[in-house]
This record gives structure tokens, C-alpha cells and sequence, in this order.
């Protein structure tokens, strides 16, 4: 995973590999720090006037965003 990006999201089907993405990554030691909660969510895509399509089927997934520690929050 680079760590060259100001945030990262991750996207997991369950809570529990959210949550241990911090650790698993060691995004702590790349400069991270998580933003905000775990959450449920779904995701939808616009192309160009065309309204909003579904992604990944509709399925909510988990998501949660790390931040790098000296980005602007």
C-alpha cells in the first residue's frame, strides 16, 4: 500500500478487518492515523449526467479512512 497519499480509505465486508487494517498495515509507522469511524456505507458512481449508479452490487461495506498525521484534517 503506498503511503505517498494524504488519505487512504479501505473497504472490507466485515468490521473486524477494518479495523484491524491499522495494525496489519502498520499505518501508525507509515504516519497514519485513522479519521473518523468505521461505518457501514454504501457507494455510487456518476458518469458524466447519467444519475448515480450502484457499486459493488449495492452492498454496504465497511469503510474506514486513515489520514496522514501532518495532513490538514
Amino acid at each position: 500500500m503506498s503511503n505517498d497519499s494524504e488519505r487512504i480509505t479501505i473497504l472490507a465486508h466485515e468490521f473486524t478487518a477494518a479495523a484491524l487494517e491499522f495494525h496489519r498495515g502498520k499505518m501508525a509507522e507509515k504516519g497514519y492515523r485513522m479519521e473518523g469511524s468505521i461505518t457501514p456505507r454504501t457507494f455510487k458512481m456518476i458518469e458524466g449526467m447519467a444519475p448515480p449508479e450502484d457499486l459493488f452490487g449495492g452492498e454496504p461495506l465497511f469503510s474506514v479512512t486513515f489520514i496522514k498525521r501532518d495532513a490538514a484534517g
